[in-house]
């Protein structure tokens, strides 16, 4: 339970002030109010032991917790006892604290969504949303499972795209490996046989390439590798900033194939998370602001953004998204019909799972195609520094 500091006047007058433990600020001053002293301020200290409130929680993590705390106000059990049962049996420093956090929110009297609304890296600003409709409609449980099996699916997607890039990214760490010792290492052991062929200004163009490049590696060794994280960093940072972030962005979506991919990931997303939203009986205009920002892409968020100022001068959905690049015929075209026979929540998840399911099959296919391409590029790197070395061997064999 966390810890509440207190200011309190006792009976005759005199000023009190110290700390207790209890579970809301109520049941805090009512623990005053049984040792005759009259409450002036009651606050919260931050548990900082947990330190949970600054750190993300695993999707799988809070996956569970949501289908959990459905099934135990399914069965009759209150929203506070089943946050204290959660709280308790979970084992996640972050969530731990959370919960507790918001156990104690609630029974100060707030909604469960406005308890949690605090700790976004936590529970996210669709799941407040929903949870929010939910307890407005009457149907909390309900919303509670749905969360549950979206974050659970949105887990699974992710897990899939990782695990497919997974060993074209291995290939690449591996051939940039091997190129750097073949010339770093390798090449110079060569270097003496050569020598003749120097002096005669003989040797080829392509091996003096390789022998410089050699040279260049083995003098600036130890400044190369720190001038390359120093890269990484700066290129961290400018992707991190306003600016680069949009760029960034804007790059991603133009990259052949990949662009594409990436953006029928970002679509599935955003008319999976806009459909569940309208399903869960959020407005239209609220449940865009919140699922534009699931694309995780800047330029797309702000075409989504501009639908919904055209939504709002009276328009529908379908012709403004038609009017954004980004969204592609067949997709705008069933959400026209959808809006004409009143089942947009049902077409947008319909839509979501075509596109997820379309993305599967593209990033497939792109997997299958890198794979060969990388050991293609690599091995033709490999060839040409073996034909670096080869062409003076061939020349001095053809001399004698």
């Amino acid at each position: 339970m966390p810890d509440f500091t207190y200011e309190a006047l006792g009976k005759t007058g005199v000023r009190d002030a110290g700390t207790l433990t209890a579970t809301s600020e109520r049941e805090a001053a009512l623990m005053l109010d049984a040792r005759g002293l009259f409450p002036v301020r009651i606050s919260r200290n931050k548990d900082k032991a947990a330190g949970g409130s600054v750190r993300r929680v695993k999707g799988r993590i809070i996956s569970a917790f949501y289908a959990q705390l459905a099934d135990l106000l399914q069965s009759g059990v209150p929203l506070l006892r089943a946050l204290d049962i959660l709280e308790k049996q979970n084992s996640n420093q972050a969530l731990t604290f959370a919960l507790r956090e918001v156990r104690a929110k609630v029974a100060d009297g707030n909604s469960l969504a406005d308890a949690m609304k605090p700790y976004p890296k936590v529970f996210n600003e669709l799941s407040v949303s929903m949870v929010r409709a939910g307890q407005e409609g009457g149907f909390l449980e309900d919303v509670l499972r749905r969360i549950a099996d979206f974050t659970e699916h949105q887990e699974d997607l992710k897990a899939k795209v990782v695990g497919s890039m997974a060993y074209p990214v291995l290939l690449a760490i591996m051939g940039f490996i091997i190129l750097n010792v073949l010339v770093i290492f390798f090449v110079p052991k060569f270097e003496p046989i050569f020598e003749r062929l120097k002096t005669k200004g003989e040797l080829p163009s392509l091996t003096t390439f390789i022998i410089g490049l050699s040279h260049f590696g083995q003098n600036n060794f130890w400044w190369i590798i720190p001038a390359g994280i120093a890269a990484i960093v700066a290129f961290i940072m400018w992707k991190r900033s306003e600016n680069g972030r949009i760029v960034f962005d804007r790059i991603k979506l133009r990259v052949p194939v990949g662009g594409k991919l990436i953006l029928s990931l970002a679509l599935g997303r955003f008319t999976r998370i806009l459909g569940t939203l309208l399903a869960n009986g959020i407005p239209i205009l609220r449940s865009l602001e919140i699922a534009k920002d699931s694309t995780g892409n800047r330029v797309l968020a702000a075409a989504i953004h501009e639908a919904a100022e055209n939504i709002t001068a009276g328009q529908k959905l379908a012709a403004p998204l038609r009017r954004c690049k980004y969204f592609p015929t067949d997709v705008v075209e069933m959400i026209a019909v959808a809006e004409e026979s009143n089942s947009l929540e049902k077409v947008l998840v319909d839509i979501a799972n075509a596109l997820e399911k379309r993305s599967a099959r593209q990033l497939e296919l792109f997997v299958k195609l890198l794979e060969p391409i990388m050991l293609l590029f690599m091995a033709a790197i490999v060839l040409v520094v073996v034909m670096g070395l080869l062409l003076p061997v061939f020349k001095m064999g053809s001399a004698v």
